[in-house]
């Protein structure tokens, strides 16, 4: 499949890596979803003392990460994996 999942579409609209910029197609990209608390840890309890609601939650971020193969690589996003390996699809274990 050549490294993508497209499978009879004929043509897939680009999107940019997050990393180095370029066009790459959407199902060829490394998708990465990021859940993030706006403010670190470090500055996240001064917040909570500082705040006058009490119980308050502070809101998350989350974004959709896409990377092109050479940055997912680079950044180890996702590992070089040998022949047998690669086709292993279950995602590891956290």
């Amino acid at each position: 499949n050549h490294g993508r999942n497209k499978h009879g579409r004929g043509h897939v609209k680009r999107v940019r890596c997050v990393s180095t910029g370029k066009a790459i197609p959407k199902d060829k990209a490394v998708k990465r979803f990021v859940v993030r608390n706006i403010v670190e840890t470090s500055a996240l309890r001064d917040m909570k003392e500082a705040s006058c609601i009490e119980g308050y939650q502070l809101p998350k971020i989350y974004i959709k990460n896409y990377y092109c193969i050479e940055a997912a690589i680079h950044q180890r996003v996702v590992r070089v994996r040998n022949r047998q390996a690669r086709k292993i699809r279950t995602p590891p274990e956290r």
